[in-house]
């Protein structure tokens, strides 16, 4: 029997809140800062990635999502790689939503290639192209940020993503229309959460879905761009600006459309062994919100938790007013 996971808090109407940025002008850094620290969220345009890299790769997931459930099945893999459906991680969070999660470590690539066969032959090229240019905007924005912050050196963020020991990770989603039996319900995708890596790097296709929480509470929905991207911070990057930048809370809805939502998210980490800590340059006296933890200690705790826990709060300091 199919469950379904209803949406139990109002949403807002508004669309126009989501800033939009042309990282190609020189001056957007400042915007790009103003950004992080009121959202926590932002549309990229004039990015620079070719539009067939996204639709070469949004065809072979479309492709892949279509097979049949045995086929797909084949593509299981050891956790945390692999294919997926409706049993979001291991702690029972759930949604409406199918996903396939590969490595983007170039010194292990073995998921990758193990999908090959099922998706075509060439697959790891389709992907590799896509991500190449979609981590090089990524650093290119994490530049643009720590000019905007004045940090030294400018790739003092960026290094990490570029690091052959980055723990990036890069994931396929794919939301199927909404079921007859449901009547109409929006349905929940993907549970409010937000990412525990540096930076997230999305693109859908033109189907609608995406909300973001303000910080009022209220949820506003993203109107979806294929052209497009939409960053958002993430936890460590929040802890590495010691609270300046904020880490998005968003989830996925289902509505009543017949389309599905197709979406590829780029998720930017750093090594393993990488101290998050907030950066000595920004701090100028202050006190540290959070104690330094590894990145290895973070992603296990964070992936642990369930979905809209606060994975945050263990590694908050209490600092004395």
């Amino acid at each position: 029997m199919e469950q379904y996971f209803s949406i139990s808090k109002n949403c807002s109407t508004l669309y126009s809140a989501v800033p939009s940025i042309d990282i190609s002008k020189p001056d957007s850094k400042t915007l790009l800062v103003k950004a992080c620290e009121e959202f926590g969220f932002f549309k990229v345009i004039n990015h620079g990635v070719p539009t067939e890299y996204m639709s070469n790769l949004e065809s072979k997931a479309v492709n892949f999502f279509s097979l049949p459930l045995s086929v797909k099945h084949k593509a299981v893999a050891a956790h945390p790689f692999g294919y997926g459906n409706k049993m979001i991680g291991s702690t029972g969070d759930f949604g409406w939503v199918e996903y396939l999660i590969l490595t983007t470590n170039t010194t292990d690539q073995s998921s990758c290639r193990k999908f090959s066969s099922i998706f075509a032959e060439n697959f790891s090229w389709v992907l590799n192209e896509y991500l190449s240019a979609v981590r090089k905007m990524a650093c290119e924005i994490l530049e643009m940020l720590a000019d905007g912050l004045k940090i030294e050196p400018r790739n003092v963020l960026s290094k990490l993503l570029m690091d052959e020991q980055s723990d990036s990770m890069f994931r396929l989603n794919h939301y199927p229309p909404i079921p007859e039996e449901s009547d109409g319900h929006n349905l929940m995708g993907f549970g409010e959460h937000t990412d525990p890596q540096i930076i997230s790097v999305l693109r859908s296709n033109n189907t609608w879905g995406l909300q973001i929480s303000l910080k009022d509470g209220d949820w506003i929905s993203v109107p979806p761009d294929h052209n497009s991207f939409f960053v958002n911070v993430g936890d460590s990057l929040q802890v590495m600006t010691n609270g300046r930048f904020k880490s998005v809370k968003h989830r996925v809805v289902v509505n009543n459309s017949k389309e599905s939502r197709v979406s590829m998210i780029y998720f930017g980490g750093p090594p393993l062994c990488e101290k998050i800590a907030p950066l000595p340059s920004l701090m100028k006296g202050e006190d540290s919100l959070y104690k330094e933890f590894t990145w290895f200690e973070y992603k296990r705790y964070a992936f642990q938790s369930r979905l809209a826990d606060n994975r945050l709060g263990l590694f908050e300091k209490i600092v004395a007013s």
